[in-house]
């Protein structure tokens, strides 16, 4: 199996501005993120940008760097610009690894890109893994997954999805003895080229824009997503200062 990984940075994060650049263990973030994709099979490794800042740095460490357009409002629509930028072939596999995600296992990186190798009726693959606390299951910030039983996603929300009547109406809620049925999604997402080709060029849509998740665009056009659960449950993304903290003593550690 085949597969490439683009990594979006950009600069002009709204709640740690500089993020990829922001240094864990004496590198930039984003160059930890990197080295894990090199840990991966993946047969070409792209961090995509639009910032100078972070094109001059990321050069220094990684063999190809491709500079995009700071029009872009999602790290889909940059990944369809490298695609187009290096002539990526209609079925090749594209893992869009966020420049976030230091401690994104270089195994879930392989397991999304086979998860949509392995299923030729889904456009898109992503992971989730289980949610055992009431108060994740009612965060905001952690989105949920509802999958059928064949794994492919029914719906994303950051509500309380699936909701337990007679348990989670209760004050305080509780979490349900029965089997587990509360995944978090994991932002990490493998596409092929001409589906993101028509992606971005697909009107956005109602749930897209009420619940903020891009990934209900897709659902709500008829594609498919497998969402099977993560071999390796990964260590935290970066969205705050607090998070590079807590990222920055595990990678210590």
């Amino acid at each position: 199996m085949a597969f490439r990984i683009v990594i979006p940075a950009r600069y002009a994060s709204v709640r740690l501005p500089g993020k990829p650049l922001r240094e864990i263990g004496g590198k930039p973030m984003l160059q930890h993120v990197y080295e894990k994709a090199c840990c991966s099979s993946a047969d070409e490794i792209i961090i995509a940008t639009d910032d100078q800042r972070i094109y001059d740095i990321a050069s220094t460490f990684a063999n190809k760097v491709c500079m995009t357009s700071d029009q872009h409002t999602s790290g889909t629509e940059r990944l369809a610009e490298v695609a187009q930028q290096y002539n990526f072939a209609d079925n090749d596999i594209i893992v869009n690894l966020q420049g976030d995600e230091p401690l994104m296992p270089e195994s879930c990186i392989e397991q999304v890109a086979d998860a949509l190798h392995q299923n030729k009726e889904a456009q898109i693959a992503t992971l989730c893994t289980a949610i055992d606390s009431i108060e994740d299951v009612f965060d905001p910030n952690i989105v949920k997954v509802v999958r059928d039983s064949k794994d492919f996603a029914l719906y994303f929300s950051r509500a309380p999805i699936p909701w337990y009547r007679g348990k989670f109406d209760q004050t305080p809620a509780q979490m349900p003895d029965e089997a587990h049925l509360h995944y978090r999604h994991i932002g990490l997402y493998a596409y092929r080229a001409a589906y993101i080709r028509n992606y971005i060029n697909s009107d956005k849509t109602l749930l897209e824009n009420a619940e903020s998740l891009e990934q209900l665009r897709a659902l709500w056009h008829g594609d498919r997503i497998i969402v099977p659960v993560a071999n390796d449950i990964p260590g935290p993304g970066v969205d705050t200062e607090e998070d590079l903290q807590k990222v920055s003593v595990l990678i210590a550690g």
